[in-house]
């Protein structure tokens, strides 16, 4: 099995490849982290968002990058919303 570290090191991506990725986890672990805190499962937040729970799903598990309007119909009924701000300035 290959790990990510090893992945990462055969694909040669830039620095700025590198940071879109980190960006998109920071994003979606702290997606999971709020459903989570609201004691809330993919099914329920799904029905919240008037979407399908495998689309929750698929987004936690990084199998694609949501899209903006996805993030915001998730977040949103959470009571959050997507800010930029400088980098370094969390």
């Amino acid at each position: 099995m290959t790990t990510w570290k090893e992945l990462k090191n055969d694909l040669e991506l830039s620095q700025e490849n590198l940071n879109a990725i980190e960006l998109e986890k920071d994003l979606i672990r702290t997606m999971i982290q709020i459903r989570e805190e609201k004691g809330l499962t993919q099914s329920q937040l799904a029905q919240m968002c008037n979407v399908k729970q495998p689309v929750i799903a698929r987004m936690e598990s990084s199998v694609h990058s949501p899209q903006i309007d996805s993030l915001l119909k998730i977040l949103t009924p959470l009571g959050y919303t997507l800010q930029i701000v400088p980098m370094g300035k969390k």
